[in-house]
């Protein structure tokens, strides 16, 4: 049954750090994950982190990290010393740096899971065979990309709800698929061209949705995040 647990929300859009905190705080009741990514990570370090454990939340410290293996893994070391729940790659990095990030986090305890990131939802099909010279569609891209990750021993991918059905046939239950690009229906999709609503995302096989200016950008946020989660229960 659908929880708190499958809602990320993403902290993004925000210089103030006591106003984060207030967020956490008054959406931590609908919300069980929380999402760091580049910038605030670079803004505030691990000073986010913090408010979050205070209230009993998961941190997904979303670094898509991409360099060669030894780098990777060295990264993963990290982001144990700072007990975050869930770490991002990205797959296009290849097998022998998933792999390496996978190891890495294998040693340790209390280690996150490792996610690796397929196709961003800002790419579509023009811009992946234009822009990136990657030929096909999306979804096969991304199942070849969540083969791989398998492959590797990633602990779960991040993909598009419209790709959904590419992969949700073939992964074997505990992986966890990480669906960005959630909107409520009727929201403007803004710079995310592949989006979906909670329940289409849910239904079609994700296991967490990541949200973001759904609730930041609302005038209660606490009361967007209980929409959002109602409307999955």
């Amino acid at each position: 049954m659908a929880s708190k647990n499958n809602i990320a929300l993403a902290l993004d859009n925000n210089d103030d750090l006591l106003a984060l905190e207030k967020l956490i705080c008054e959406t931590s009741q609908f919300i069980g994950i929380y999402k760091v990514g580049f910038e605030q990570f670079i803004r505030f370090g691990d000073k986010l982190f913090e408010p979050i454990r205070k209230n009993n939340a998961k941190i997904f410290l979303d670094m898509k990290l991409h360099d060669i293996p030894n780098t990777v893994a060295q990264a993963v070391c990290a982001a144990v010393y700072h007990g975050v729940d869930f770490l991002t790659i990205h797959t296009i990095g290849g097998a022998a740096m998933m792999s390496a990030a996978a190891q890495a986090a294998k040693k340790a305890q209390n280690a996150p899971k490792i996610i690796g990131v397929t196709i961003l939802t800002s790419i579509d099909k023009a811009a992946m065979n234009g822009e990136m010279r990657i030929s096909g569609d999306v979804d096969g891209q991304v199942a070849h990309l969540t083969k791989l990750a398998l492959n590797c021993e990633l602990d779960g991918i991040v993909c598009s709800a419209a790709d959904l059905s590419a992969v949700k046939g073939f992964v074997p239950d505990g992986f966890e698929i990480i669906t960005p690009g959630i909107r409520l229906a009727g929201a403007d999709s803004q710079d995310q061209k592949r989006v979906a609503t909670p329940q289409s995302a849910i239904a079609g096989g994700a296991t967490i949705l990541v949200v973001g200016r759904a609730v930041t950008g609302a005038q209660n946020p606490s009361s967007a995040a209980k929409e959002i989660l109602e409307s999955i229960l």
